[in-house]
Order: C-alpha cells, then structure tokens, then sequence
C-alpha cells in the first residue's frame, strides 16, 4: 500500500512543474533598446527591468506599440503574470528582444503548472533580474570568450 502511495506521489508532483527557457539575444551595448509599454503588467515588473538595464548600461526608452520610431532597431516585449495560492506570486513572465522586427532572443519563466510544487513562491524582482542577465548577452562578450579560451 505504501508503493502505491509513493507512486502516485510522484506521478501527482512530477505534473507540478515549473519552466524556465532562455535564447539569449546577443544585442550589441552602445545599441538602444526600446521598450513596447505594456500597461497590463504590474510596474514593478517594468521597473527592476529598467534598473537591470540601466545597472548593464544599456540605453533604453519606452515606447508605444503603434508608433515605434525609426531609431529604434532593437525592441523589446514584456509580458508578466501573478497569482493568488496562498500568497501572491509571480506565475508567469516572458521577455522578447527583437532586431529589426525579427526575434533575436526569448526569456520564459513558467509555473503555472506548478501546482504543489513550493519553488513557485518566488521574489518576482529577483527572477527578473535573473531572466534578463541571461537573455541579454553582448556580441562582444562571446568573441572575448572565444580569444581568451584559445590555447
């Protein structure tokens, strides 16, 4: 009776899953970054993204969707969900960066299928800190790297 127990334990919290996935953008520094406002997201989420950005140096400017200027090569989307099971929690966030229109990278955290998994209770700032330090990876960076590990 108690392997059954286990095994329907383990089947019940396997299904409680939480996803992160990020493509790194390999956006050059000096470049600006121009941010399509999303007013349905909470603004602590637009605000600890712009201090990682800023903290990063790189430039940025929010703009609107339906008018996006000429200068602005380099674009980004936000996107951000919270939930109520307990407490307060940020279930869902995704950010794009495209060049040129076309997307360059991605960063999704997901635990809407979290369910009874307790990793879901996170510090919203500091995912987001964590899924920008990772999707914004500089060109320069990746040609350092490559120079300092030749042997």
């Amino acid at each position: 009776m108690k392997k059954v127990f286990v095994l329907v334990a383990a089947i019940v919290l396997s299904g409680c899953s939480i996803k992160q996935v990020v493509e790194k953008a390999e956006m050059p520094k000096e470049e600006l970054l121009c941010i399509v406002e999303n007013k349905d997201v909470r603004a602590g989420f637009l605000k600890e993204f712009k201090r990682v950005l800023s903290h990063k140096s790189i430039a940025h400017k929010m703009i609107n969707a339906y008018s996006v200027p000429s200068e602005c090569q380099w674009t980004a989307t936000y996107d951000a969900r919270w939930t109520w099971d307990l407490a307060l929690y940020m279930s869902y966030a995704e950010i794009k960066v495209f060049n040129n229109g076309r997307l360059d990278g991605k960063a999704t955290y997901d635990s809407t299928k979290g369910g009874a998994n307790m990793g879901k209770f996170i510090d919203a700032e500091t995912k987001i800190r964590e899924l920008m330090n990772e999707l914004l990876q500089y060109k320069s960076s990746a040609l350092l790297g490559a120079f300092y590990n030749r042997s």
